[in-house]
């Protein structure tokens, strides 16, 4: 086996096509099949299987692909090490965001990286923050954003956003004097669009409700975001969310956002990091940049900037 064998092996598992993989590594396709070929002859090991809509992995595939991706992660991380004696930003980096946030910021970050780091590279993948913590411990992930993470030895976290969390109704006919805060109370009269359990909003929702002694009627649960906003403004329900969310959502102008209070509720961005990885350059310059993205997204009026 050689680096380059693993490495093709693992684009092709990856895209689930020998077509697509040699698209991307810029290389023949008959090429490819050949070196993934001699790599199954020196293991003496079908590694994948042809079906109508491209390859599937044997047995034998996935626990080699297992393998290819952490030896290929180990191998770029030697070479980042050594770039970063010379103290430059070289590499590849891979940063996670929320959904909300990632329509954001996938764009800015994308442009700010490739000006100020242009011998880097740089992808962006988005997952829930429950998700995005388990990518950064098991090091898919070099970076990630997360809404109000529990504390744990293997994550170092900074918060960098502080907002509060609103109650999100449809703006009808008379609502510009309704504009102010609503208590907490007031939500167990309010049918909701909420996301289910494992959301963070959800829980602190849920939390705080319980110690209120207040019963929530919950019309809907639903994972998107974007989807509870389209209910909200098709009437289904009212939704509990930050400004940001729906500053995001394109629809804010149909929407009425009342922050919640007695008590007021917030969400915490942070930014989450491995307590295990090494800093280089790559890095260091990536969470800066990211602090400064996170900290320029629209917010309600009394979110505060945290340090970081």
């Amino acid at each position: 086996m050689d680096l380059k064998q693993l490495d093709y092996f693992v684009h092709v598992a990856e895209h689930r096509s020998f077509s697509k993989a040699a698209l991307v590594l810029d290389i023949a396709q008959s090429a490819l099949s050949r070196q993934v070929r001699a790599l199954e002859i020196e293991l003496r090991e079908t590694l994948l299987l042809r079906n109508g809509r491209g390859v599937v992995l044997t047995e034998a595939g996935q626990r080699l692909f297992a393998h290819s991706v952490g030896i290929l992660q180990r191998v770029q991380l030697a070479r980042d090490e050594m770039a970063a004696t010379r103290d430059e930003p070289l590499g590849r980096i891979t940063v996670g965001l929320p959904p909300t946030i990632g329509r954001q910021l996938t764009m800015p970050l994308i442009d700010h990286f490739q000006r100020r780091m242009p011998q880097a590279r740089l992808a962006i993948v988005e997952g829930l923050s429950t998700h995005i913590t388990e990518w950064i411990t098991s090091g898919r992930v070099d970076l990630g954003l997360l809404y109000n993470p529990e504390a744990q030895p293997a994550l170092e976290i900074a918060p960098v956003l502080e907002e509060p969390l609103c109650l999100v109704q449809r703006l009808e006919p008379g609502d510009a004097v309704a504009r102010g805060p609503v208590p907490l109370a007031q939500l167990a009269a309010a049918r909701l669009v909420l996301p289910e359990r494992a959301h963070v909003i959800r829980r602190l929702l849920d939390t705080q409700a319980m110690l209120a002694g207040l019963t929530l009627d919950i019309a809907w649960e639903v994972s998107s975001v974007a989807s509870i906003i389209d209910l909200v403004c098709a009437r289904y329900g009212q939704a509990v969310l930050t400004a940001s969310a729906v500053a995001a959502s394109g629809r804010a102008d149909e929407l009425l956002v009342r922050p919640i209070t007695a008590p007021s509720l917030s969400s915490v961005l942070c930014l989450a990091a491995s307590s295990r990885q090494r800093s280089t350059p790559l890095i260091r310059l990536t969470r800066h940049l990211l602090e400064e993205l996170a900290r320029g997204l629209p917010q309600a009026a009394a979110a505060q900037s945290l340090p970081g």
